[in-house]
């Protein structure tokens, strides 16, 4: 049947009626020349992948240096920010619990055991000398690995060393506290306003393995806290419990208190890849994988580029790169030169890759593996069952279209779209960008 514009109008709905649009869909493969067969897109924009850029701990270089760069390369990027030591916050580093020269005493005639270890490791930064947090740091990290009987012999000999008057009196934070100093929240504010997502790394830095749950929510709740307070609501979705730990009593208490979590989220649709891993991201059952990779100060550019080449290549890949420090500050850091050619290399891929924060591209996987797409002859609806005020991200749809449309608009909420019809081996089609939860969108040639 040769149509003919204007009357593809008249004679639309019964064609279309002919096909099924009327029926919800979702996510399915369209059959060849489906006009009015719609889909949500594996990423936005319609792109074969995505890329996360991520920075851990807030250390001054990150925004002196690595943010003027993504500025001017037009770049998003998530900042895991340790929020005790930037200027106008209201909450510090303390041990929640009983006061620590009970601990003290009582270390001297009872050794320490699975009982006590949680306890004397919580308050080991906070006993009033200088030099105790790196005990906290190192038996936290042989106590999350298992290795309980070390970790006990640290906690000993750091109560032992604090009765013989080993320390200087005080408070010294961690290394990756105090380069961070220096911040403000008036800072962070702008940068939110430029598009980057300022995300949570806790108060300051502790080893959660090592904490017990009240002092682990103490780190995190009030981390969030003081984010709501300064920069709002949206701010508080991300966040990244310090040194990438994925420690399970830790994780079920972190899952309550974030909603999405970068050191791991358990999603059935989800494969993940931790950044110590040397997996590869295929092969996979899973609609996603999420696969993190994080650059060390001498790791090959060559390398780096090749996770980049790997996520534009796979439908599936999400890249999520995890920074430290930058220009001889912070752990790991990375020269600005080697940055600057990196992150060029990934502004040319834009056309295969979505760059993305952290929290967006979350926020697109958890609402498409939850939508559904309701069409009528000349609407398309979006719906998913999430928190509709959590997630209110646009999402891409792909509409196959008539042959004949020349052109196609799409009209939702009063924003009106012109996208460009395109072909493929199943027909001409249009993406266009569909808000979740709302009005219909309307397609008209």
């Amino acid at each position: 049947m040769n149509l003919r514009f204007p009357g593809i109008l008249r004679l639309l709905p019964s064609i279309l009626a002919l096909i099924g649009l009327s029926a919800a869909c979702q996510a399915q493969t369209p059959t060849a020349n489906a006009a009015g067969s719609t889909t949500i897109t594996q990423w936005q924009y319609g792109r074969n992948g995505a890329v996360s850029i991520t920075y851990d701990d807030a250390s001054r270089h990150q925004f002196t240096r690595a943010l003027p760069l993504m500025q001017r390369l037009k770049l998003p990027a998530t900042f895991f920010v340790i929020t005790g030591p930037i200027t106008g916050s209201q909450y510090h580093g303390k041990f929640v619990g009983r006061p620590v020269q009970d601990i003290i005493k009582e270390s001297a005639t009872i050794p320490a055991n699975d009982q006590n270890f949680l306890e004397r490791c919580s308050a080991a930064g906070y006993l009033g000398f200088q030099g105790t947090i790196g005990f906290h740091t190192r038996a936290g990290g042989l106590y999350s690995s298992g290795k309980k009987q070390q970790a006990f012999h640290w906690m000993d000999s750091l109560y032992a060393k604090v009765r013989n008057g080993d320390f200087k009196p005080g408070y010294e934070p961690c290394p990756e506290y105090k380069e961070a100093v220096g911040s403000t929240w008036e800072e962070f504010k702008k940068d939110a306003a430029d598009g980057y997502e300022i995300a949570s790394h806790s108060i300051t830095h502790a080893t959660m393995p090592g904490l017990d749950e009240a002092n682990i929510k103490y780190e995190l709740e009030k981390s969030k806290e003081e984010i709501k307070n300064h920069l709002g609501e949206k701010y508080t979705f991300s966040a990244e419990v310090p040194y990438g730990y994925e420690d399970e009593r830790v994780m079920q208490i972190a899952y309550k208190i974030y909603p999405a979590l970068r050191n791991r989220m358990p999603e059935p649709f989800l494969k993940e890849i931790d950044r110590a891993s040397k997996a590869l991201p295929h092969p996979t059952d899973k609609d996603y994988v999420q696969w993190q990779r994080g650059p060390l100060h001498a790791t090959p550019l060559e390398l780096m580029k090749s996770w980049v080449d790997t996520a534009a290549t796979n439908k599936d890949t999400w890249l999520v790169l995890v920074f430290h420090g930058i220009d001889s500050l912070g752990w790991e850091w990375t020269p600005i030169p080697k940055l600057e050619e990196y992150f060029k290399y990934i502004k040319e891929k834009e056309t295969k890759l979505w760059i993305a924060t952290f929290g967006d591209a979350t926020k697109y996987i958890r609402e498409r593996e939850h939508a559904r797409i309701t069409s009528t002859a000349t609407t398309v609806t979006l719906t998913h069952t999430l928190d509709k005020k959590m997630y209110d991200l646009p999402l891409t749809v792909k509409t196959y279209i008539p042959s004949t449309w020349k052109s196609a608009t799409v009209t939702q909420n009063k924003k009106v779209q012109h996208p460009t019809p395109q072909r493929d081996a199943e027909g001409v089609y249009i993406l266009y960008q569909l808000t979740p939860n709302t009005t219909p969108a309307t397609l008209h040639p």
